[in-house]
């Protein structure tokens, strides 16, 4: 760690609370990890930072108490998704659907028609 990393006041980091990466104080949490507790945001400000690859990468903070719950989708927006989503999952040659996307702008088509591997398709 470096000494310059940690700067809970800000002062030489514009005024922007700065922590070392894993030492963020309890309380604050990046998008993915509001995320992955089903929040979001929410529209308030970023309340600190995280230095992390030699300050390479930074990780903005958010206070989980201001944070909101996740919206849900609409039908529409699920059944918009799940379009794209299978335009990027079947393969155009064979039609079969796969519950990854497919390298379809390298390879054009699933890899059995391709070359021959063997599949791990889901019954389409």
């Amino acid at each position: 760690m470096r000494a310059r990393d940690f700067d809970p006041t800000g002062q030489h980091h514009g005024g922007m609370p700065t922590y070392p990466w894993r030492q963020a104080p309890p309380g604050l949490a990046t998008k993915r990890q509001l995320a992955a507790r089903g929040l979001r945001p929410g529209g308030q400000p970023v309340v600190a930072q995280i230095l992390c690859r030699r300050g390479k990468r930074v990780g903005y903070l958010y206070l989980i108490d201001l944070a909101l719950p996740k919206r849900t989708p609409s039908l529409a927006q699920e059944e918009a998704l799940d379009k794209a989503m299978s335009a990027r999952q079947t393969c155009p040659e064979c039609g079969t659907r796969y519950p990854h996307c497919l390298p379809l702008k390298t390879l054009g088509t699933c890899l059995p028609c391709h070359d021959g591997t063997p599949s791990t398709a889901l019954a389409a």
